[in-house]
């Protein structure tokens, strides 16, 4: 194979080994979002208040914050194939376990447990499809990883609508409807390679040049070892070097970015639009109806994401979805200082809100996340990245019930719409342009520039 860039059957072999490892995404969006429909029901199964309510909901990232503290380091040491097939195993038990809960101890327990296999897929998924992708292709197949993402969150939707009125015990099939993905993503992960980049660093030198040959033909394989073997001649970074020079450059941005993809409001959108809607006046079925259109919107503008992002570059596209964004937040938290607010205007502005996440932020964060760190600290990094997000996402999960009922919509939305302002002057001055560049050369823009 002589060409530069991956022939057919090169295209064909690496989309194939991408959704299987992106299906860790698809469980990700499911785990997050399935919860949003069992709320009405688990408030009061279990007789919860609501910062219970936002305890029972956010325990499941817990557990991501502990899985993505551990993912990174457990896949350098083990490799990025062997720990997603045990986060596989973990969303199988997981999901049947939560729907089996008879009391509120054991259900939050389990959703911890959970969170275990969320964060590390958090982690690991985009990880490897970074590692095994060529870069005139890299920024595409890790947005797979965040396609998945949209389309569990869609299939979430649509199952809690589809059982919301089966009786009792609606909301434990809910939960364990996500067993079956859970099945498949574990037996189909069998078939994938392992990380080239983690072979070489591990010494299989002549595999992992074959697995890089294969999806990208030969001179982009020679060109990759060359660049792997370079990056990896200086030492393993150990944690407290992380912040040092060199190093701290990077880290700051990464951990900035995580801390406002969730801090700017969307799992206020994904875990808890229902009861929104069912607070401003829709039935719990309608609200629930209404929420698959949220799905949809999430999966429809993420394509925008697919088709753009090796073209607009990531960071005109982060610039472009934090104004979005923020400009939605005003919006709504206009909305709900109106006398009688229409639950189908608040719809609206979440479908406006969620079209600049799903069209830029969410798919554009992932895949800078995956490629911005070098390759000697690169698990470690993004364990840390990935764990400031989702320790975010949990603070904001947790309090958004207590802060809407005790704050009101006025205030909660224009808090957010705050923090997608300080992102967006964060993505003017720091994000990066990495559009096609191999993971080697992004590695050289952090380097401390010669006087």
């Amino acid at each position: 194979m002589n060409s530069n860039a991956p022939d057919r059957a090169n295209f064909s072999y690496l989309f194939t080994i991408s959704i299987i490892a992106s299906l860790g995404g698809l469980m990700f969006g499911f785990d997050i979002a399935i919860i949003s429909g069992t709320v009405p029901f688990i408030k009061d199964y279990f007789g919860l208040t609501e910062l219970q309510l936002g305890w029972g909901v956010s325990s499941l990232l817990v557990g991501c914050i502990v899985g993505a503290m551990f993912a990174g380091n457990l896949a350098d040491h083990y490799g990025r194939k062997r720990m997603l097939i045990i986060t596989a195993l973990f969303f199988a038990v997981s999901c049947a376990a939560t729907g089996l809960a008879t009391d509120f101890t054991f259900f939050y327990s389990m959703r911890i447990f959970g969170g275990l296999a969320v964060g590390s897929a958090s982690a690991l998924s985009p990880m490897y499809i970074s590692e095994v992708s060529p870069s005139k292709y890299r920024g595409r197949m890790v947005v797979l990883y965040q396609m998945s993402i949209v389309v569990g969150i869609l299939i979430s939707y649509i199952v809690n609508y589809l059982l919301h009125d089966i009786g009792e015990n609606n909301w434990r099939w809910m939960f364990a409807s996500g067993t079956v993905p859970s099945v498949i993503f574990f037996a189909l992960l069998f078939i994938v390679p392992k990380s080239p980049r983690w072979l070489y660093k591990e010494g299989y030198t002549d595999e992992a040049y074959n697995i890089l040959q294969r999806v990208g033909g030969s001179i982009n394989a020679n060109y990759e070892i060359a660049e792997i073997k370079e990056s990896l001649k200086q030492a393993h970074a150990r944690f407290r070097e992380l912040f040092q020079p060199g190093l701290r450059r990077v880290m700051i941005v990464g951990i900035v970015l995580a801390i406002f993809v969730q801090m700017t409001g969307i799992n206020t959108i994904i875990d808890y639009a229902p009861k929104v809607l069912k607070d401003v006046g829709l039935e719990v079925g309608d609200a629930l109806y209404y929420n698959i259109g949220i799905g949809i919107i999430n999966f429809l503008f993420t394509w925008v994401a697919v088709l753009m992002i090796d073209r607009a570059g990531r960071r005109k596209l982060y610039i472009i979805g934090s104004a979005g964004m923020m400009v939605a937040m005003i919006l709504l938290s206009i909305a709900f200082s109106l006398e009688n607010v229409s639950g189908f205007l608040i719809l609206i502005l979440m479908f406006l809100f969620l079209s600049f996440f799903a069209s830029c932020i969410g798919p554009v964060f992932w895949t800078l996340m995956s490629e911005i760190f070098p390759n000697k600290a690169r698990g470690t990094a993004m364990s840390i990245a990935v764990l400031t997000n989702w320790v975010f996402n949990w603070l904001v999960v947790f309090l958004f019930p207590w802060m809407m009922g005790t704050h009101g919509g006025t205030f909660t939305y224009g808090f957010l719409a705050v923090m997608g302002f300080i992102l967006l002057v964060f993505a003017v001055r720091y994000v990066p342009e990495t559009k096609g560049k191999t993971l080697e050369e992004i590695e050289m823009l952090w380097k401390p520039k010669k006087p």
